[in-house]
């Protein structure tokens, strides 16, 4: 009878068995994608739940953010004044949380999953789940005015993670569950399947491969199903019909367009403007930061109790011309300056939800104005603050793809896509023009790491002196193409230096490039099918020589002064990393 002992080996054989299965079978990558889509959409629903448990236990209320400065039930002495201690309550629980078992479920939870998959193999620690989960629901019920998209896509994300690195997979299939989780969030979270898979495709993955969509696709329909048949089939929000009466709205679509992606640059700023006077003032422990700077927010709650939580009810009557242009303004305001405060504190909650709300808040706004100014030609103030919704996310978090889906999924209406994508392509325009990061990849920035970089901070401190070897014996540009030929022939290398009589380097030429022209027969001097471009300084750092090496040059020859003196090619840019 095998012993307990025993046990850990025979997992450990289960697990490699399911490893084989997954790179051998693609029917075992679609049974893990359809778990992890199932453990999302279950996620997803628990998590709606505990948001919407702690919200009636902090504030009295299913949604405070509509109850109009209402007392708590169990604390009608204090009126609305208990909105001070609401957040400050929240954070003694959640911040030592937080700071003993998973600081990164700290802030709003994208741009870890992010670095996770671009940078960590898609690796998240199982416990990130559990404490995510948590920390949101506590900061968003205690009166955080952040979005329940971050922390879901945190969840899936560590769940995907969890089961992949649970049965030894390799890190393409990891990244591709850590991506189905992430798109089974969202789709339940929002009702929107197509925004879930868009999403984690733009901004999760970064690249679109067949295998990947589908397996993705398999998830986010999965976990939507399930918060379908548990939480009914109506969509988060209730947003009016939507229509274009004149030709003429289409310029004015356009400049909201510009505005709105202006403004979503500056939401961003204004973000991580906050979190670093916060980073200034603080001095105590981070445990208890969340709890101290929770009296700050409370003041904010109690001038402007609409911020309290996520705020969809606002949101759903501002888009329903509820609000007029003035307090329209003082929402806009009022969401960026308590969104950036909770997360400043050490809050945990996402950016989506606040984006579109100020979104929506600069389109009901935008469209009172020009409703007020020519009335038979503005159209409804409902129909600008759709479309500002999905330009300002467009233009702070850069995902255009994204924007269009979720507004035409929430909507149901065709005629959306038309002004929608005007609107959407100008924003994330603009943004492209006036700022390097998106509301996701400055924070990444903010710690050195630039997702659009080849590499991590290693690849930035080291030069391409610090790895580059011997080069081979160079050609001279008089050698025939018959006796480069033999050259290649009595060396391993894929390409070989080419210098004139005086020994400076003229070039390299690459084996495939010799071979063609003898193919072809042409009588071309061997210098002429050489490259310049591919030598380099050896102050260069490795990451801008692995960017020239990944445009499909062979290897790099190391100048000085014009003299080859070092040879680099991906075999001495991978031992960076050894």
């Amino acid at each position: 009878m095998p012993s307990s002992a025993d046990a850990p080996d025979r997992v450990s054989a289960v697990a490699d068995r399911a490893a084989r299965v997954v790179g051998r079978h693609q029917v075992g990558l679609v049974v893990l994608a359809l778990a992890v889509g199932t453990g999302a959409g279950l996620g997803a629903v628990a998590f709606r739940y505990l948001i919407e448990g702690f919200t009636k236990v902090f504030s009295g209320h299913t949604d405070y953010s509509d109850a109009g400065r209402a007392a708590h039930h169990l604390v009608p002495a204090l009126g609305p004044w208990f909105v001070l201690l609401a957040p400050v309550v929240a954070g003694l629980v959640y911040g030592p949380l937080v700071h003993r078992f998973a600081p990164e479920a700290r802030g709003h939870g994208v741009p870890e999953v992010m670095f996770a998959v671009a940078r960590n193999g898609g690796r998240i620690r199982p416990r990130v789940a559990l404490v995510k989960s948590l920390a949101s629901a506590l900061c968003i019920g205690g009166g955080g005015s952040v979005g329940r998209e971050g922390p879901i896509v945190q969840i899936g994300s560590a769940l995907g993670s969890s089961i992949a690195q649970a049965l030894r997979l390799d890190e393409r299939h990891i990244r591709l569950l850590v991506a189905c989780g992430a798109a089974g969030g969202i789709a339940a979270t929002f009702n929107a399947p197509l925004a879930g898979v868009f999403f984690s495709m733009e901004l999760i993955l970064g690249v679109w491969a067949a295998e990947s969509f589908g397996m993705v696709v398999l998830s986010s329909v999965t976990a939507s199903v399930i918060a379908r048949g548990i939480l009914g089939d109506e969509p988060f929000l209730r947003l009016p019909a939507f229509h274009v009466d004149h030709l003429t709205q289409y310029p004015l679509f356009a400049v909201l367009g510009l505005l709105a992606g202006l403004l979503g640059v500056g939401f961003s700023r204004v973000l991580y403007a906050v979190e670093d006077v916060c980073d200034w003032a603080w001095r105590g422990p981070e445990w208890l930061r969340p709890a101290v700077g929770g009296l700050l927010l409370g003041v904010v709650l109690l001038v402007l109790p609409q911020m309290y939580g996520v705020g969809y009810p606002v949101l759903d009557k501002a888009v329903g011309g509820g609000y007029g242009i003035a307090f329209l303004c003082v929402l806009l305001v009022g969401k960026m300056l308590a969104c950036s405060l909770t997360i400043g504190i050490g809050g945990s909650g996402g950016v989506f939800a606040p984006s579109l709300f100020v979104g929506a808040m600069l389109g009901a706004a935008f469209g009172a104005v020009v409703h007020a100014i020519d009335p038979s030609q503005a159209g409804s103030p409902g129909a600008y603050a759709l479309v500002g919704m999905g330009a300002l996310f467009a233009g702070a978090a850069r995902a255009p793809i994204t924007a269009v889906v979720i507004l035409f999924e929430l909507t149901g209406e065709y005629s959306i896509i038309l002004p929608l994508m005007l609107a959407i392509v100008l924003a994330t325009g603009v943004s492209h023009l006036v700022s390097h990061d998106t509301v996701y990849t400055r924070k990444l920035l903010r710690r050195g790491i630039d997702l659009d970089e080849p590499g991590d901070d290693r690849l930035r401190r080291t030069t391409v002196a610090d790895v580059m070897t011997a080069p081979p014996s160079p050609m001279l540009e008089t050698t025939t193409l018959h006796e480069a030929a033999a050259r290649f022939a009595a060396t391993a290398e894929p390409a070989l230096p080419v210098v004139s009589d005086d020994g400076h380097l003229v070039g390299i030429i690459a084996a495939h490039e010799l071979m063609d022209a003898l193919a072809s027969g042409t009588t071309v001097r061997i210098v002429e099918l050489t490259g310049s471009s591919a030598s380099v300084e050896a102050d260069l750092p490795v990451g801008d020589a692995l960017v020239m090496l990944e445009h499909g040059i062979e290897v790099l020859g190391v100048v000085a002064d014009g003299v080859l003196i070092g040879w680099v090619g991906h075999r001495e840019i991978i031992g960076v990393f050894a």
